[in-house]
Order: structure tokens, then C-alpha cells, then sequence
């Protein structure tokens, strides 16, 4: 996979593209765990959430990277 993807003349990294669709993914999954009332067994929603991007963010990578 290419390092870097021309969009419109303008070079953009794959790893942005990449947190884009990891951060697209996470809020539907979020809106998922909001609708079923699953986060009333998560100590911190806030939290869960970030580690939830970062955690979808990084198997994105690995994903496409490896």
C-alpha cells in the first residue's frame, strides 16, 4: 500500500485516511453501545470511547501496514 494517496492534486498520508474510517467506525459502534444501554456497565464512557478509536485506529494500521 502506498505511503501517500493524491487526492485532488494534493498528496494526503494513508494513515489519515485510515483514523478517518477507524473514527467513522467508532462512532457507529458508539451509537450501537448508546442505543443498547451497554454503557451503563462501563465505568467511564468518555474513556471507553477514546481507547475504543485509538484501539480501531491502530488494528486499521496494522491492517493495512503489515
Amino acid at each position: 500500500m502506498p505511503r501517500n494517496i493524491a487526492i485532488l492534486d494534493a498528496y494526503v498520508p494513508t494513515i489519515l485516511l485510515l483514523f478517518l474510517a477507524g473514527a467513522l467506525f467508532t462512532w457507529l459502534f458508539d451509537r450501537v453501545l448508546a442505543l443498547t444501554g451497554l454503557y451503563r456497565v462501563v465505568w467511564h464512557p468518555a474513556l471507553f470511547r477514546a481507547s475504543l478509536l485509538v484501539c480501531v485506529c491502530g488494528l486499521l494500521g496494522l491492517a493495512v501496514y503489515r
